[in-house]
């Protein structure tokens, strides 16, 4: 997890999870921060012939599918984004929208 500026709060991982599942849930979440939104909108917007086509190459790397999600506080205002990875997109999706849920 990520505030609102981009800046690691949180973390956590699975015993025997991929190493490369770290930096994917970390720019997940950092890609949902930056553009305040589900990661995977961005990725319907950066498809080739689409205007935003290879943006996931700019600023260090961002995640353009899905599991990158904004937490809201009561108001509605973004506080913080969770990035999950691991799993199934599926599965990533669900552990993703029940930790933006729990806060």
């Amino acid at each position: 997890m990520v505030d609102s500026g981009a800046y690691l709060v949180a973390f956590s991982r699975m015993d025997g999870a991929l190493l490369g599942a770290i930096d994917i849930a970390l720019k997940k979440a950092t890609t949902a921060s930056l553009f305040q939104k589900n990661t995977e909108v961005l990725g319907k917007k950066s498809q080739p012939i689409i205007p935003l086509f290879g943006i996931e190459n700019s600023t260090n790397g961002l995640i353009t599918f899905a599991d990158g999600m904004p937490i809201t506080n009561k108001q509605g205002t973004i506080i913080g984004t969770i990035g999950v990875s691991g799993s199934t997109v599926d599965n990533d999706f669900l552990v993703a929208q029940a930790g933006a849920h729990a806060l």
